[in-house]
């Protein structure tokens, strides 16, 4: 309570950008040690297009923009563009073995719709940028 006896909110505490589960961790971490470079980092970004409108890509880089927000997780660095923030934030990345293979996947709250394919999603504002799946 303040001075005068009314209630005051907590600040809130903002979710991370992103975060990695360990299996993510663990692979990074193997990529960065194999490529023997410190300063690679994963790049994590969206780009209009997909059969949901939006699409995820990622990158090993060994350095970040300017603009770019850099999210530490131990040892290992994520770099996300500010286009990209604005859609993902919150996100985990996590890296999956299975029969088609293994990759690093987005596991986003902020969308509301995905592709079959897992590689495009919608957060409910973009879809004009849809466009038709391959086939």
């Amino acid at each position: 309570m303040d001075v005068q006896g009314m209630v005051t909110a907590e600040p809130l505490i903002a979710d991370p950008t992103v975060s990695l589960t360990s299996e993510a961790k663990d692979e990074l971490r193997r990529i960065v040690t194999e490529e023997d470079d410190p300063s690679l980092g994963l790049r994590v970004f969206v780009s209009p297009g997909g059969c949901s409108g939006l699409s995820y890509g990622m990158s090993l880089e060994d350095h970040s923009d300017d603009s770019d927000e850099v999210i530490e997780h131990e040892d290992l660095k994520v770099f996300i563009d500010e286009f990209t923030v604005n859609f993902i934030r919150g996100s985990q990345i996590d890296f999956v073995k299975g029969l088609m293979g293994a990759g690093f996947t987005v596991q986003n709250p902020n969308a509301v719709k995905a592709c079959a394919c897992g590689s495009s999603f919608d957060t409910g504002s973009n879809a004009e940028t849809a466009q038709k799946c391959a086939d």
